[in-house]
């Protein structure tokens, strides 16, 4: 009979795998479910991350689109903001999948982010001076998104390392049918009362 390597089985009890059964894979008559999913500040966490990463697509877009033809760096510092504007997009998409694994890459890159809004906030209000010439939006409005877009960048990695420590992924075999209410279990068959041991 064939069977899984190590790195292959799901652990079923500490230091014990069942090597029958892949990871992600549930024993007949079982289903996996996500215990750690169906908590209430769980959920809360995965929704405040997904929202702060599309809060940051769509400054990071705006800013990009508005302030583009006085932007440092021509075209290419426009270029790199849309990047980031879809990347963060495709995040939020992945968080509110619970993929646990865009979380650590989103608070590196929001601190990146963070630092370039913190060094480059200042130029915007710089350039509310005669002689400059404007962007689709006023210069300081611009710069005042790229501080707002800083705030957000600092919460997003609180929000990232919470979600991160919280185990979206950790998955339990039960029985079919046994929690139509993830983890409320299957209503007593007797209407309640005990059985004798």
């Amino acid at each position: 009979m064939w069977r899984l390597t190590r790195g292959q089985c799901r652990v079923v009890a500490f230091r014990f795998y069942d090597r029958a059964v892949g990871i992600g894979e549930a024993r007949p008559g079982y289903e996996l479910w996500h215990p750690n999913r169906e908590r209430s500040e769980v959920v809360t966490t995965k929704f405040i991350v997904a929202l702060l990463m599309l809060v940051t697509a769509g400054l990071a877009a705006l800013i990009a689109i508005t302030g583009w033809s006085v932007l440092k760096g021509g075209g290419g510092m426009g270029v790199v903001c849309l990047i980031y504007a879809g990347l963060y997009l495709l995040f939020g998409i992945r968080a509110l999948q619970w993929s646990r694994g865009v979380l650590p890459v989103t608070a590196a890159l929001s601190m990146i982010l963070a630092i370039f809004c913190a060094v480059g906030a200042d130029s915007w209000f710089a350039r509310d001076k005669a002689g400059f010439e404007d962007a689709l939006l006023p210069s300081p409005v611009i710069g005042l998104l790229v501080l707002i877009m800083m705030l957000v960048q600092i919460i997003l990695i609180v929000a990232c390392f919470v979600g991160f420590s919280q185990d979206w992924h950790v998955e339990e075999e039960r029985p079919m049918g046994s929690g139509e209410d993830y983890g409320a279990g299957a209503p007593p068959e007797n209407g309640g009362t005990p059985q004798p041991a």
